[in-house]
Order: structure tokens, then C-alpha cells, then sequence
């Protein structure tokens, strides 16, 4: 294995010394590096295309919106171009360094574009990323939308390769892997719960939001500790130009976003928060004495950042997010009360700094916070359980461009986890029971460097290398089990920050493109991923109360290595992406609860003494047809996937489909303009029953029925599909206006003055837009299938007994109404 690791770095050292000696004799070079942002509010611009026209060399913004291009010295075109904007050009002269911060006007996307995009906005043949997906949040907005609420992970599950857990549910699957194998981060602060009441909403804000982006395949090195996706989520900084505010008011839920300058074109803030209230709404039409006089669920949220630039060199940036889910019920009369709250808390300050026109460096210091509380109480007794994880990270990221055949990235990273498994209290009147608080910590660091590079104009590297290192430490309590009876031998107790057990290892990540002509090219990829933390999960979906657990003496790290290769082609100047692509995962140390396990079944226990480990295997295809851009866009995926597991304590030690394996998978998302006023918007979806455990037969003993089950996961539920539509319209501002100055002039010639002296205020020509949402969801009214249990009809005694499958399902159709607006 070390050996395999020492060839692969030889092989990066040797290439990286034949590109500098190629370099080292060419003509003296110069820097063009700069900011590109949002002309309008002086948002960054992430992932736009900046190149020389004349050589069709160049690169990309990074999250910041900085570029960085190193050339030979002569006389150029600098492109900059960006969907949604009008490319930007410049002639210029370069015979020294140069700093060049553009901004980019808006344009609305219409079928003219296809025009003014350059031709360099070609990164799905040019790049070497693979499975990679980047979302604008715009185009998100006018897909339908569940109740009126834009969801990012919802438009995600509609992605091949990308698995929704089903109706309810933000939770997803991504290439076989399980929920806990995706990084999920909201401005690099770990997400650990990324839905809000019990999966039917995510925790992200759409107004909120500036980037998403998902990596599916080809892990870059700076990303870690997970084995199957990246959502990086990204929010917007706050308009720097002028005082703004969006929201939307729905059915059951309404948002509202404030943003605006703290000082012009230098620091700027933004804040949106979100609220449900059919709580509120139902509380006064609920009968005298009903429980519903007493009970609701909701939730809310807050998004905040400030950003301040320092200089043209520095620039700091703090971002926060808080969020909770409420669900009471009392019931005065029983003297019965229960109490359920669960939610996410992020904080996040950035510092970056240019060190040259090829040096960029972000600084960050991050608090993420999980928690989740259960209370009931009556008769005078009161009980609770409390599960959580907290995070403290430092990172460091640098990214170096030495030519415009490199983008050097190297950084360091460090975590210190705290997980709370599950923690007991009880209280009876003035009696407090005191249960011992199991509380786990551990240090998490990882240094890494990669390049992306181009070895030739047809062959494309990126190559990448992951250091990563976990150190579990104490105070904790291990409870030895007797192998035998199962009950408590022993504690083994550890003291604060001794050592009770470490891991480590090298990550390789290895991308290539080869490019077949303008077009067309071949990808592949290999990456290799270690994760130390786990969750533990009883459900087929992600529940509140399912549990973050660290690696341990018992609980080794998960690891995975996945292979994909692809074919990817470009239509009619880039207006058509398509790709296919293959791939095979291999998972070791996947976890599981023994059968007949529950989480905190007994107190004085460790949560990892529950668990049985084993291995696992996913390979796929996965088919991509989009249209980029035009009135009329969209795309169309389909997946062909396969994904099973192997636990010697479960199943008899037989191969068993994973609960989340779905064989066939297929979603078609179709937007269309009408005109400035009027968008059309559809979904289909259609996807492979969830495999499920089922009683095939049953025996009677002594009057009780008792069950024999099938093999585990063995048969499937129906076919999950589902249609949703939606309409968007936005009145024109423009006739608007002229109505307005009509009355005016009617008023003037009323008063006998004359009408070319009517003067509109300024207020009115300030910036404001509103537009309705109507969206429908499952519209031919599909009952797909949330859970299916099995009930006994007729009895022993009378000879009639038998036993009925019986399908719960959540939503009929749907429709939703939501009023949007902007000023």
C-alpha cells in the first residue's frame, strides 16, 4: 500500500518538474489577476469564465471571485463571461503585472444568449472535474416548489445519481452511499441536520443562497471526511450597492431578506429569515378543550453575514446561521405534556488575503453545532433525552497559479468534535434521578495539496493528495461487554485527553480529461475517502433522532474508493451538455444496529456496543442530456444503479440490496419562458420501489401470532413517479409605471397645468418586482407509498385469519400559492 502511494507521488513529482522545465523556457510572462462580481450589487461572481480570447487560455473564479491568468507578455483580449451576464472585453497591453477587477452587467437569459456566450463556456468538456453539478439559484426558483418553499436539496434529488429518500424527506443517496457519507456545508460550516420538519423542508433559505455546487465523483482534495458527495452551499454576501429587501408570503410558511451597504462599495450585511405559522393559524379555529389549543409544530430560521473589504488585498467576511424545529403537545386534562425541538447552529469568520497576483489565501475559524431535545412529563414526572454534535475547525486554503497551465491548491485543516450520543435525565416532583452524561471527543486534522493542470492541450490532470489523522481522547467511560450473556463486565475508564484510540491515512485523488476535438472528451477519475464520524440510523430515512457517533476502539473508520470514467459532448455551441458516465464503489466498515437493537436501551452504555460492521458495493451508469440556456431549458437524467451490502451479524451473513438501493431512476425538468411576464415550469419523476423487509408466513402459538420475515430487504415497494407544475408571473414594471404617470398627467391636466412637465418621483423608479408562484404538486395525484405495515384481519378462533398489506401515503395533489417580492 505505501509503495502504491510513493509511485503515485513520484509520478506527480515527475510531471509537475517536466511542466516548469517546458515553462522555464518560454518568453517572460505577466499576471492579469483580479475580482469578478455582480455589477448590480456587487456580489462576487463564482465559477466565472476569464480567458485570452486569442489562445482560448484561462480559467475560473474561485469562490471569492478571484482569477488569477500568467501568459507571455504581448497584446490580448481578457474575456469575461458568465451566465446571466453580459460578456465582458477588454483589449489590453501586457507588459507588466495587471489588475483588472471587472463587473458584469445583468441580461436576461433569453435565446439571444446563446449569442453573447463565449465559446469558452465549455467546462463540461474542458474540465477534468466529473460528476460535478453547479446550480444556479435563479433557474432553482422557477421549478415547482413543494407548498411554495424553494428547496435546494429537493431540486438536487432531481440530478442522476442523486437519490431521494421519498415523499417527506430532504434526506438523499448519492451513488449508493449512505446519508451520513455527504458533506454538507453552508459557507464551509458542516450542516449535520439538513432538514426541517422531519424532511419535509431543508434548513436552506432560497433568497439566502448565492452558489450551490455538488460533486458526485472526483473528490478534490481540499474536501474531506466523507466517502459519497460535497454539497458546498455558498450565501450571499449582502448587496453593496444599495438597500434592498426580497421575501414571499405562502400558505404556510413566509421569508424575509434584508441586505444593503454598511459602508458603499466596501462592507455590506444581509439577513433573511424564514418562519411556518400553521401553528398559529390553527390554534384559534381548534374547538374549547381540544388538545390542538395546546399543540403545534413549526420552524424558523436565520441566515446572516457581514463582509467588509479591507483593501484590494484583504477582505473578511462573518456568516451565521440559526435554526430550530418546535413540535408541542399538551393535553391539560391528562396532565400530559411533550416537548420536541431539534436544529443546526453555524458560525463562520473568514479572512482573505492576496500575498501576489498568483498567491490567494482564505483563513477561517468555524463553530457548527447539532442538537436535538425530547421532554415529556406527566403526573410530577418528567423525562428527556438529549443527542448532539459540536465542532470547533480551523482551516487554512491557499491557491497558487504559477501559469495558465496550473492552479496549484494546498491547506491544512483541524477539527475538535464533542458527541453526545444520548444523554438521560428524569426528575419525580423534587426528586432528581442523576444518569451519567456520556459526552466523546476527538481531534480531527488533515493537510492537503493538489493540482490541476494541463500536460498537453489534449491531456488534462488534476491530481491531488489528502493527509488525514483522528485521535479519540478522554474523559469517557468504555463499558465491556461479556461476549457471552451481553451484559456489563467492566469500565475501562480513560482520563482527560489521554489517547484511546487513533487513525490515519493517505487519501490519493486522480482525475484526467482527454479531449477528443472541440466537443467532445474522455474523462476518468479514482478517489480514495476515509470518514471517522458515523451516523446511526434505525430508519430508512434521517431522522432528529438518529445519532453522530466517532470512530473508536470498536467503530473503525469507513473507507471508500470509487472509479468512474465518462463520456462527455457538447451541442450547438454549448447550448447542449450531455455525459455519460460508469461507476464502481467499493465501502468498507459500513455500520448498522444489531437486530433488535434500540438507541439507548440502556443507560449505562455505549451507543457503538449496539453496532454490527460490514461491507459494501455500488456501481452504476448514469445518463445527462441538459440545455444550458434559451427560453426553453431544462434536462433530462436517468440512472441505472445497483447497491448492496454484506454484514456477517445480519441477513445470515447473505448479500443483501442496500435499504437505499433503487435500480431504475429517471426525472425530467423542463422550464420555459413565455415571455418577460410568464414562466412555465414541470417535473416528472420516476424511480424504483425502496426495498423493504416483509412477513412472508406466520405461525399461531397459544392464541399470538408470530411472524416469519423474508430475507432482508428482499422485496420492493411499488414504483415511486410523480408530476409537478408551476406557473410564475411577474408583472411588467414598465406598464406599471406608465400607469402611474398616467394618473399624474390626468391630475396635472385636471389642475390646468401642463402634462410635459409631469416629473415621476424617484421613489417609483426604484427598483421593485413582484411575481406570483402557482405550483401543483403530484398532479395526477399518484399515491406513492411512505410506509407499508401489515395488519391481522379475522381471528384464530374463528379459522379466518389472514394478513393484508396496507400502504400509507402522504400527499395527493397538492396546490400552493405563494406571493414573492422585491424592492
Amino acid at each position: 500500500m505505501i509503495l502504491k502511494y510513493l509511485k503515485f507521488i513520484a509520478f506527480f513529482a515527475f510531471l509537475q518538474l517536466l511542466t516548469m522545465n517546458a515553462n522555464a523556457q518560454e518568453k517572460k510572462k505577466f499576471t492579469i489577476s483580479g475580482y469578478v462580481k455582480d455589477a448590480s450589487n456587487g456580489e462576487s461572481s463564482i465559477g466565472a469564465n476569464v480567458y485570452i480570447k486569442e489562445t482560448l487560455k484561462g480559467g475560473n473564479t474561485n469562490q471569492y471571485g478571484f482569477y488569477s491568468i500568467t501568459v507571455e507578455a504581448g497584446t490580448y483580449h481578457l474575456v469575461v463571461s458568465y451566465i446571466g451576464y453580459q460578456n465582458y472585453e477588454k483589449l489590453i497591453t501586457l507588459d507588466k503585472d495587471m489588475r483588472i477587477n471587472v463587473e458584469l452587467q445583468p441580461t436576461a437569459i433569453d435565446a439571444k444568449e446563446v449569442e453573447v456566450t463565449s465559446e469558452k463556456s465549455d467546462k463540461n468538456v474542458s474540465s477534468t472535474t466529473m460528476g460535478a453539478v453547479k446550480l444556479d439559484m435563479e433557474e432553482i426558483k422557477k421549478l415547482p416548489a413543494f407548498l411554495g418553499e424553494v428547496d435546494v436539496l429537493k431540486t438536487i434529488q432531481l440530478l442522476p445519481g442523486v437519490k431521494s429518500a421519498g415523499d417527506g424527506n430532504t434526506g438523499f443517496y448519492v451513488r449508493g452511499g449512505g446519508p451520513d457519507q455527504n458533506l454538507i456545508l453552508l459557507d464551509e460550516a458542516v450542516v449535520y441536520n439538513a432538514s426541517h420538519l422531519l424532511g419535509f423542508f431543508s434548513v436552506f433559505n432560497g433568497d439566502a443562497i448565492k452558489s450551490v455546487d455538488l460533486i458526485k465523483g472526483g473528490m478534490p482534495a481540499q474536501y474531506g471526511g466523507r466517502l459519497a458527495s460535497v454539497l458546498d452551499i455558498s450565501m450571499k454576501d449582502g448587496n453593496n450597492k444599495e438597500y434592498r429587501a426580497e421575501g414571499g408570503i405562502g400558505l404556510i410558511s413566509s421569508r424575509l431578506t434584508l441586505e444593503g451597504p454598511i459602508k458603499k462599495d466596501k462592507a455590506s450585511f444581509i439577513v433573511s429569515g424564514r418562519r411556518t405559522y400553521i401553528d398559529a393559524i390553527s390554534r384559534p379555529f381548534a374547538k374549547p378543550g381540544s388538545t390542538l389549543k395546546h399543540s403545534g409544530v413549526f420552524f424558523y430560521d436565520l441566515n446572516a453575514k457581514l463582509n467588509w473589504r479591507i483593501s484590494d488585498k484583504d477582505r473578511i467576511f462573518a456568516s451565521g446561521y440559526f435554526g430550530r424545529d418546535i413540535m408541542q403537545f399538551n393535553d391539560p386534562s391528562a396532565g400530559f405534556s411533550l416537548n420536541i425541538s431539534w436544529g443546526n447552529s453555524t458560525g463562520v469568520v473568514r479572512w482573505n488575503h492576496l500575498f501576489s497576483d498568483k498567491l490567494f489565501m482564505n483563513v477561517s475559524a468555524i463553530f457548527s453545532d447539532y442538537n436535538f431535545d425530547f421532554k415529556a412529563g406527566q403526573a410530577g414526572f418528567d423525562f428527556g433525552l438529549h443527542s448532539g454534535i459540536r465542532d470547533w475547525n480551523g482551516k487554512v486554503d491557499f491557491g497558487y497559479f504559477p501559469s495558465v497551465r496550473h492552479e496549484v491548491k494546498f491547506g491544512i485543516n483541524y477539527i475538535f468534535h464533542t458527541f453526545t450520543p444520548t444523554s438521560v435525565s428524569a426528575k419525580q416532583g423534587d426528586v432528581d434521578f442523576n444518569f451519567p452524561v456520556i459526552k466523546e471527543r476527538a481531534h480531527e486534522a488533515a493537510i492537503y495539496a493538489s493540482d490541476d493542470f494541463d500536460v498537453t492541450d489534449k491531456i488534462k490532470l488534476h491530481a491531488g493528495l489528502r493527509y488525514s489523522y483522528f485521535l479519540k481522547v478522554g474523559p469517557f467511560d468504555r463499558y465491556v461487554k461479556d461476549p457471552i450473556t451481553g451484559q456489563n463486565s467492566g469500565i475501562i475508564h480513560y482520563t482527560s485527553n489521554q489517547k484511546i484510540k487513533d487513525y490515519g491515512g493517505l487519501e490519493p485523488r486522480f482525475n484526467i480529461r482527454f479531449t477528443l476535438n472541440s466537443k467532445s472528451s474522455i474523462k476518468a477519475s479514482y478517489t480514495y475517502n476515509l470518514q471517522y464520524i458515523h451516523l446511526a440510523s434505525l430508519s430508512a430515512v434521517t431522522l432528529p433522532t438518529d445519532v453522530w457517533v466517532p470512530s473508536s476502539e470498536l467503530v473503525q473508520p469507513q473507507k471508500g474508493t470509487q472509479y468512474s470514467v465518462g463520456y462527455f459532448r457538447n451541442f450547438k455551441d454549448n447550448t447542449y451538455e450531455a455525459s455519460v458516465e460508469l461507476y464502481y464503489k467499493t465501502l468498507k466498515n459500513q455500520i448498522e444496529y444489531k437486530d433488535g437493537s434500540l438507541p439507548g436501551a440502556s443507560i449505562n452504555d455505549n451507543a457503538d456496543n449496539s453496532f454490527v460492521f460490514g461491507t459494501g458495493q455500488a456501481y452504476g451508469a448514469e445518463f445527462f442530456l441538459k440545455k444550458r440556456v434559451g427560453k426553453f431549458n431544462g434536462w433530462i437524467g436517468y440512472t441505472l444503479s445497483y447497491t448492496t451490502r454484506v454484514f456477517p451479524d445480519l441477513n445470515r451473513g447473505k448479500q443483501f440490496y442496500a435499504k437505499y438501493d433503487r435500480r431504475h431512476d429517471a426525472s425530467v425538468v423542463l422550464s420555459y419562458d413565455l415571455n418577460k411576464k410568464l414562466t412555465f415550469s414541470t417535473i416528472w419523476v420516476y424511480g424504483t420501489g425502496n426495498a423493504i423487509t416483509i412477513p412472508t408466513s406466520y405461525y399461531v402459538i397459544d392464541g399470538h401470532v408470530t411472524y416469519e420475515y423474508s430475507d432482508r430487504n428482499a422485496y420492493r415497494m411499488p414504483a415511486y413517479h410523480r408530476l409537478d407544475i408551476s406557473i410564475n408571473y411577474t408583472p411588467d414594471r414598465a406598464k406599471h409605471l406608465a400607469r402611474k404617470k398616467q394618473v399624474l398627467t390626468d391630475k396635472a391636466q385636471r389642475e390646468g397645468k401642463d402634462p410635459e412637465t409631469v416629473v415621476v418621483p424617484k421613489k417609483w423608479l426604484k427598483h421593485y418586482e413582484s411575481s406570483w408562484n402557482l405550483s401543483v404538486f403530484n398532479v395526477y395525484n399518484r399515491h406513492n407509498p411512505y410506509i407499508l405495515y401489515f395488519a391481522n384481519e379475522g381471528s384464530v378462533t374463528s379459522g379466518n385469519l389472514h394478513i393484508t398489506a396496507k400502504q400509507v401515503y402522504l400527499f395527493p395533489v397538492l396546490p400552493s400559492v405563494t406571493w414573492n417580492f422585491k424592492f
